[in-house]
């Protein structure tokens, strides 16, 4: 076993009310949650300017026995660094949205993530996961060729527009951690690099962990831990099985939804995709890790209920503890 706590990400179950997931997350074997900002889980807005409002989050979790150690703003850090198109206004609140013009939505959502910084703050988190956006990503695979600095030009927006966002955290004493990902400014090893550099290697940016948006890409996500020891603020738990043979949608999707059998890769829950979690856990291990082991529930094969309490069984029974000596230490000290 393992001191790291066992939670659940719970922005795959915003339908239903944060009492009922508490409950069904307890139940399940789950020693916390890993917040949403949507849905009725948390309410940043709320959170940093209502008295009592965090008392009342933590009251419920505590209910069940549940804790808290890292809340996720995905939805609303995404818009931060996008084109921003109709898509967004149907993940964004309406406070964000507005009137849906791009740069007046842009800012929005950025100040909405100075919130996001305040309101973990006054929760007692530490950690707030989310997305970037990108303003380059389209330029992925690119035709016609980008002209020359377009790439850097991206990775200078990034560092401008999220500036302010983590001068913020720094004040709040809160870091944010990207979940690295397609669609994002950082999403595989070289652009995480870039990304840093970026920002100065300022320690309130630094990544949650998610072996399954790399490992299907053909990224080393065991190397990722090591790459980057000393920014790894959490760790989503979430597998990904990818074909060995050809199939008729490769790496970019077919644009086919997620369970189609013509896909080359999908999310699935753990244990029942390639992922090697024992490798994943001995490199946390070697990093150091110590915060929570969150699980992504997301496999659209299997009932998500049955999903969520095998996955946190299978968590628990891989996340062995680090070793506490040499293994042959016994005949040193003899």
């Amino acid at each position: 076993m393992t001191d790291r706590p066992i939670t659940l990400f719970t922005g795959q179950w915003a339908d239903l009310p944060l009492e009922i997931l508490a409950e069904k997350a307890a139940a399940w074997g789950y020693d916390g949650l890993e917040l949403a900002c949507w849905g009725d889980h948390f309410d940043v807005e709320r959170a940093a300017g209502e008295d009592g409002y965090c008392d009342v989050v933590k009251a419920i979790l505590a209910r069940h026995g549940l804790s808290v150690f890292a809340i996720s703003n995905h939805l609303v850090g995404q818009a931060v660094c996008d084109p921003i198109d109709e898509r967004h206004s149907l993940i964004l609140p309406p406070r964000v949205w507005g009137n849906g013009k791009p740069e007046k939505v842009r800012r929005r959502a950025a100040s909405e993530m100075v919130t996001t910084a305040q309101a973990a703050a006054a929760l007692g988190v530490t950690v707030v996961n989310g997305f970037t956006g990108s303003p380059i990503w389209g330029a992925a695979y690119a035709f016609p060729p980008h002209p020359a600095g377009f790439v850097d030009a991206g990775f200078r927006e990034f560092a401008d527009r999220w500036g302010p966002i983590l001068d913020a955290f720094d004040e709040a004493d809160v870091r944010f951690a990207l979940e690295v990902h397609p669609t994002e400014i950082a999403f595989d090893i070289s652009s995480a690099t870039r990304a840093l550099d970026a920002v100065a290697h300022r320690e309130a940016f630094g990544f949650n962990y998610d072996p399954s948006h790399l490992a299907y890409q053909g990224v080393d996500y065991v190397g990722f831990i090591l790459e980057f020891a000393d920014r790894i603020y959490h760790a989503h738990m979430k597998d990904v099985w990818w074909a060995d043979q050809p199939m008729r949608a490769g790496v970019f999707g077919g644009h086919l939804e997620f369970g189609d059998a013509d896909r080359a890769w999908d999310f699935r829950s753990i244990g029942h995709g390639r992922v090697d979690f024992g490798e994943v856990i001995r490199a946390l291990n070697r990093i150091g890790y110590g915060g929570p082991l969150s699980v992504e529930w997301e496999d659209s094969g299997m009932d998500r209920e049955h999903g969520a309490r095998e996955a946190c069984e299978r968590v628990r029974d891989l996340a062995f503890p680090p070793a506490d000596g040499a293994f042959d230490q016994a005949f040193s000290d003899s």
